[in-house]
């Protein structure tokens, strides 16, 4: 049996669903943080109250950007309401990728893909 060697890039955003395929890593996380940059420009969601327990924007997702590939690579970036993003590993068990002084979800997310990123 023949190991996939790409990777995969899902992008839910509400009701969408969108799946691409590539070759490489990098041009995966590339294309992730675009889609994840532009999706968190457009987060405006409202507070929601259900009497017994609110969920401020920060606590809601509106956007999840998934990346699986050869190794069990499996990472992505969650989108909140508030258009903060958090990068996080693993798929049932999501682990939130903790962030150096002056690093952004984006940064984190490549250094534990093993990749340097630059801004």
């Amino acid at each position: 049996m023949e190991m996939a060697n790409f990777y995969r890039l899902k992008v839910r955003s509400g009701p969408r669903v969108e799946r691409m395929r590539f070759d490489d890593r990098g041009a995966a996380l590339a294309e992730l943080e675009a889609r994840a940059r532009s999706l968190a420009e457009g987060a405006s969601a409202r507070r929601i109250d259900l009497k017994v327990r609110q969920f401020e924007p920060v606590a809601q997702v509106v956007a999840r950007l998934e990346l699986t590939g050869p190794g069990r690579l499996r990472m992505g970036i969650d989108v909140r309401g508030d258009g903060s993003v958090e990068a996080y590993t693993g798929v049932v068990r999501r682990h939130v990728i903790e962030q150096c002084p002056g690093e952004s979800a984006y940064d984190a997310l490549a250094r534990a893909a093993g990749i340097s990123h630059s801004p």
